[in-house]
């Protein structure tokens, strides 16, 4: 575990992003997309990466401890449009602080990243959605008590979601609806009597991950889109009990149309 993570968070981002064009040989990159739990498989319909490498050979970042959290960083040329893609990401259930959750974003951006795309699997809290149906991001609940943010640091999250971004997503396929996140700290799943104080509180979806990482890339100024995958009814919505093999296996049949809509979004961002 990387001391100077914790210590100088963003000069040990501005480290990685240094180690990151040496790798790379790219100066900068324009867009990053992390993919969550069930996202891996979509990656491979972004074509052949330029480089791929251990996100442990970056400054700061740790290895992964979840099944299906890759811990690989590719980076992609798309369209003229240079894409860096995490696969896999640290939760805040991990135990590590909020540090090494939200490392990842902030190398991005200081890697030049103008745009961060976040994707998670999520639990549909909202009764009409179906498992394997993406929803966007358009707002959240942030139920841990954790920001990454540290001070008197007064960031405005009014459009943290950025409305050019999710209409620019809807464009590409107007099937999709938009829902309210709701973040949880895990990993325990939820109980279904606070799924239904979330479903009171106006979440549709929740989750584990994303949040701190669309507050830190946006208090850097970069632009965020958050992509949701139902992999699973929330608890308490059908009586069944929750698993992770669950939520893998409903990534792993949404992979392909996950992928194509991320390959014809990241060249356009």
């Amino acid at each position: 575990m990387s001391e100077a993570l914790y210590l100088d968070p963003l000069g040990t981002a501005v480290l990685a992003a240094k180690k990151l064009e040496e790798l790379t040989g790219k100066p900068s990159h324009d867009v990053a997309l992390v993919m969550g739990s069930g996202w891996i498989g979509a990656a491979d319909y972004l074509g052949t990466p330029t480089h791929e490498f251990p996100a442990t050979d970056l400054p700061g970042f740790l290895a992964p401890t979840v099944a299906g959290h890759g811990g690989v960083i590719r980076s992609y040329t798309l369209g003229g449009v240079n894409a860096l893609v995490f696969l896999g990401r640290t939760h805040l259930y991990e135990g590590k602080g909020i540090e090494p959750v939200v490392h990842g974003v902030r190398t991005a951006v200081k890697a030049g990243c103008r745009v961060v795309v976040l994707t998670n699997a999520c639990g549909g809290i909202n009764r009409e959605y179906k498992v394997g149906q993406p929803v966007i991001i358009r707002d959240h609940l942030s139920l841990t008590g954790v920001s990454p943010l540290i001070g008197a640091d007064f960031v405005d999250l009014t459009d943290l979601y950025s409305k050019r971004l999710r209409e620019l997503v809807k464009s590409e396929d107007n099937s999709l609806v938009e829902g309210v996140y709701a973040h949880w700290r895990g990993p325990a799943y939820e109980t279904p009597a606070e799924i239904h104080m979330m479903r009171t509180l106006g979440a549709d979806l929740v989750g584990m991950s994303t949040v701190p990482e669309a507050i830190a890339a946006h208090a850097l100024g970069a632009e965020v889109l958050g992509i949701s995958l139902v992999t699973n009814a929330a608890a308490g919505v059908t009586g069944e009990k929750l698993s992770h093999e669950e939520v893998m296996a409903a990534g792993k049949a949404a992979a392909g149309r996950m992928g194509e809509l991320l390959s014809r979004v990241l060249v356009k961002i």
